[in-house]
């Protein structure tokens, strides 16, 4: 099943999410601004955030069909707006020239345009929450921006470890992914649903989703290829951030002197496809698979206090549909 089948009983809604993005990077006045506005709306994601802000909410109601209201579609907006603002920070943190099979915004306007660009989209996102007029949401999607954003911090200030834990892992996981999923998720209930347990599971599920989604993506950076990936493997090696796939790698080798001597070595592409292969070969594969399964349980898990309906079920599609991005 592909994301458009998934997205299927919300299509709608996320053709108005696209409007209110074009409306809201191209309501300036300078050709400037808007040719990087532009080519930014070009470079279209998975929109998954915005989808599980809808597809929460309609859960959630007893009648989800009339549920299409201006106040879930700017939360919804807001949420690939902030996503959208933290990748471009991340491409100039990572010096990444490839995304999507594009060139970054980095990589065609440089870092300051790239900065000021970010900043840009988390000051539209913050406007169209505060115009919902809804304290709790705000309060709930600007914990989980400052959790991302410390999340962020904390790999770059962690980068080089090879100290670092499982453990420590996770939390910078939860914080610099799962957050902004398991906000997502929460404030499309909170936006519709007054019961807290519902709220709770569905921000369970988009956390738990959230960390399976990070070490699928961080095991696709080690084993995936470029045409699947839209950029090149190894970004994370490069730049010296040691995942979840590395450290199961570590951990499990009988020879970690050598994994370890080749993790240092991380201007080499020849040591990066080496520490490919042996992770390819090795149980730490079949570990982290493992780990991603874990988490994917626990976010459907998460959903059983909801009723049965085809949001629901697109709920648990798009649960599968990441855990398939590396043949699970």
């Amino acid at each position: 099943m592909d994301l458009k089948q998934i997205y299927q009983p919300i299509l709608e809604e996320l053709k108005s999410v696209e409007k209110v993005l074009e409306l809201s990077l191209n309501g300036v006045k300078s050709e400037a601004v808007k040719k990087v506005n532009r080519f930014l709306l070009e470079s279209t994601g998975k929109r998954l955030r915005p989808a599980m802000v809808i597809l929460s909410a309609k859960a959630t109601v007893d009648r989800p069909q009339q549920l299409i209201n201006s106040q879930l579609i700017k939360i919804a907006t807001a949420m690939e707006l902030i996503h959208m603002a933290s990748l471009i920070h991340d491409d100039v943190i990572d010096h990444s020239s490839l995304r999507h099979n594009k060139p970054t915004i980095n990589r065609k306007w440089g870092n300051d345009v790239s900065i000021a660009l970010g900043d840009y989209l988390y000051s539209i996102a913050f406007e169209l929450i505060s115009n919902c007029g809804n304290p709790d949401i705000s309060e709930c999607i600007s914990s989980a921006t400052k959790n991302m954003c410390e999340g962020e911090l904390l790999q770059v200030c962690e980068r080089g470890s090879i100290d670092l834990l499982r453990q420590r892992y996770i939390i910078m996981v939860k914080k610099k992914t799962a957050s902004l999923f398991a906000a997502s998720c929460q404030s499309g209930a909170m936006l519709v649903n007054q019961n807290k347990l519902i709220e709770n599971a569905l921000k369970g599920y988009g956390l738990n989703f959230g960390i399976a989604f990070q070490i699928v993506d961080d095991c696709l950076d080690l084993i995936g290829e470029k045409a699947h990936l839209g950029k090149k493997p190894g970004a994370d090696f490069k730049v010296g951030e040691i995942t979840l796939p590395l450290l199961n790698l570590i951990s499990q080798e009988k020879d970690k002197e050598s994994i370890l001597s080749l993790v240092k070595k991380q201007d080499s592409y020849d040591a990066f496809k080496k520490v490919r292969q042996r992770f390819i070969n090795s149980e730490a594969f079949l570990k982290t698979k493992s780990d991603v399964n874990h988490y994917i349980k626990k976010a459907r898990n998460s959903l059983e206090r909801l009723n049965n309906s085809c949001f629901k079920q697109s709920l648990f599609a798009l649960v599968d549909f990441m855990g398939e991005r590396v043949k699970l």
